[in-house]
């Protein structure tokens, strides 16, 4: 696929609920409508795609480092995400992740999202220009 080219521009994610799941290396196995309909992409473009596919530049790496962290040790992860669409446009959801387990073993992770409000947006957006700039500072 090719690489998404982000526009200043974001798509309102209004109600509904995003679901979708993985296997334990982040490869969608499950996509529910809505998640089709807000991400911009087909079902069949984003079953077997790594789900960073709608992972939008802006979020510092860091704090999908403690999304995996959280998740592969089975515990859950809540926060607000920016996501990446097909076409370039963002949008905000509030995230819930759960690993998916069978006979006590992580099988894989399923997640939950709902929009974001703008109280959480504001937060989110402070907290990762904060991470971002401490990730910069440690690369120069």
């Amino acid at each position: 696929m090719t690489k998404v080219t982000p526009v200043d521009e974001e798509y309102i994610f209004e109600d509904g609920l995003i679901v979708s799941s993985t296997d334990l290396k982040g490869i969608v196995t499950y996509a529910n409508r809505k998640f089709c309909e807000m991400s911009g992409y087909k079902k069949e473009e984003l079953i077997g795609a790594n789900h960073n596919i709608i992972r939008h530049p802006d979020m510092p790496r860091v704090a999908f480092d403690n999304l995996w962290s959280k998740i592969r040790n089975g515990q859950e992860w809540e926060g607000v995400v920016k996501n990446l669409r097909q076409d370039g446009k963002y949008y905000w959801v509030h995230t819930f992740i759960t690993p998916i387990r069978e006979n006590g073993r992580i099988m894989g992770y399923s997640a939950a999202r709902r929009p974001a409000n703008q109280k959480e947006i504001e937060s989110a957006q402070s907290l990762y220009n904060n991470l971002s700039q401490q990730e910069e500072k440690k690369i120069y």
